[in-house]
């Protein structure tokens, strides 16, 4: 399974960038390994609110990514994960 990162310069500069990609690389590497299913490449986007968005708010994001891709280990009938108040 490979997973890539892509952060715009519409982010921000360089620093923020990297920021933002580190991040998303850490809450991939805690969820993906355990609830992906195998045989699945995923390309990950960064966008600006991924920077002050909460770590535990990111993890459920990509979990709930790969629930809508089907690609969750449980499958699309799993357990829904509810948005947080105020989306």
């Amino acid at each position: 399974m490979r997973v890539g990162f892509t952060v715009s310069r519409k982010v921000g500069n360089a620093v923020v960038r990297n920021r933002v990609r580190r991040r998303l690389r850490d809450a991939a590497g805690q969820v993906i390994p355990e609830q992906a299913k195998a045989g699945h490449d995923f390309v990950i986007i960064g966008r600006a609110g991924s920077l002050k968005r909460p770590f535990a708010a990111l993890k459920r994001d990509l979990e709930k990514a790969l629930r809508q891709l089907d690609a969750h280990r449980g499958g699309a009938g799993g357990p829904k994960i509810e948005d947080e108040p105020g989306q």
